[in-house]
C-alpha cells in the first residue's frame, strides 16, 4: 500500500496532478455539501455543461481555457438565477434549456476542428496528468475565493437550505443567496475543467457530499468528511490508474478512475448503513441504563 500511494508521485507531472486533485477534492467537497442539502445535483450537472462553449471558444481563439470557462460559468449562473426567478419558468425547464443550448453551441464550435474527436474527449473528460503550474495557481486562487465565501456566508446559506421562508422573513435576499451558490458551483467547475473535464466534475461535487450525508447528520462533520473523501478519492484514483497503466500495461483514464473510487466509497457507506445504525441504537440503549440496570 505504501508503494502504491507514494511511488507514483516521484515524478513532476504526477506531483502536479496529485496537488490538483487534492485541491479539487477539498473544494468540490465543501461546495457539494450545500448542493446535496439543497438537492441541486441537477443544477450542478447543468452548470458543468454550460461552461463547455466558453472552453471551446477560448481554445479556438488561442486564449486561456480557464478564462473562457470562467466567463461562460458566470454567465450561465446569472442566467439560471434570472430564469428560475420567473414563476412561469420552472427550475427543471430552465436547467434543461441552459444545459442543452450551451452544450450544443460548444459541440457545434468544436466540430469545426479536424481533431474533433480527440478535442471533444479532452474537454469532456479532462487531462489531469497535463495540468501545469499556472493552472495549479489558478485552481488554488479559485479554491481560496470559494472557501472564503463559504466561511463568510455559511449561516446564511444553511438557513436558505433548511428554511427558505424563514430566511426571506428575516430579510435575507434569497435570490441573491441562490446566485452566490450558483456562482460557487460554476467556479468549482471552472477550476476542475482542465483536470477532469466538464462531465466528470459533477461526480466530484455530488458523490463525496452524498457519501458524507450517509455517515453523519452534522453539517460541520459532513463538510469535513466530504472534503476528506474527495481528496482521498483523488489520491487513490491517481495511484491506481498509474499502477495499473504502467506496471500492468492496462490503460486506465485517471479522471474516470477517481470517479469510480468515489462511487465505491458511496456504495460502501450505503451498504454498511444498517449495521452502523443498529450499532448506534445498541450504544444508545446501553447508555440510558444505570450500572445496576435501572433507568437513569
Amino acid at each position: 500500500m505504501t508503494r502504491l500511494l507514494i511511488e507514483p508521485f516521484q515524478v513532476g507531472f504526477m506531483q502536479r496532478a496529485l496537488l490538483a486533485v487534492l485541491l479539487l477534492g477539498v473544494l468540490a467537497g465543501a461546495v457539494g455539501v450545500f448542493v446535496v442539502l439543497r438537492r441541486l445535483a441537477f443544477v450542478g450537472d447543468a452548470l458543468t455543461h454550460t461552461v463547455f462553449p466558453g472552453v471551446v471558444i477560448a481554445f479556438l481563439a488561442g486564449q486561456s481555457i480557464f478564462l473562457g470557462a470562467l466567463a461562460a460559468g458566470l454567465a450561465s449562473a446569472l442566467l439560471l438565477t434570472v430564469l428560475t426567478a420567473n414563476r412561469r419558468v420552472t427550475a427543471d425547464a430552465a436547467l434543461a434549456i441552459l444545459l442543452t443550448s450551451f452544450f450544443a453551441v460548444g459541440v457545434v464550435l468544436v466540430s469545426r476542428l479536424q481533431s474533433y474527436t480527440a478535442d471533444l474527449s479532452a474537454f469532456l473528460f479532462g487531462r489531469v496528468l497535463a495540468v501545469d503550474p499556472s493552472e495549479l495557481a489558478q485552481t488554488g486562487l479559485v479554491a481560496a475565493v470559494v472557501l472564503a465565501t463559504l466561511v463568510v456566508l455559511r449561516k446564511e446559506l444553511l438557513l436558505r437550505a433548511f428554511d427558505p421562508d424563514g430566511a426571506a422573513a428575516m430579510g435575507y435576499r434569497v435570490d441573491l443567496l441562490d446566485l452566490v451558490l450558483n456562482v460557487l458551483i460554476a467556479l468549482v467547475v471552472v477550476a476542475a475543467v482542465k483536470a477532469v473535464g466538464t462531465v466528470l466534475v459533477i461526480a466530484l461535487i455530488v458523490v463525496p457530499a452524498a457519501t458524507a450525508r450517509l455517515l453523519t447528520d452534522r453539517v460541520a462533520s459532513m463538510v469535513a468528511l466530504a472534503c476528506g473523501l474527495g481528496a482521498l478519492g483523488g489520491w487513490l484514483g491517481l495511484a491506481v490508474s498509474y499502477d495499473v497503466s504502467i506496471q500492468r500495461g492496462v490503460r486506465l483514464a485517471s479522471g474516470a478512475t477517481i470517479v469510480v473510487i468515489l462511487v465505491g466509497f458511496f456504495v460502501v457507506a450505503l451498504a454498511t448503513g444498517p449495521a452502523r445504525r443498529a450499532l448506534a441504537r445498541r450504544r444508545d440503549s446501553v447508555g440510558v441504563r444505570s450500572p445496576r440496570g435501572g433507568a437513569r
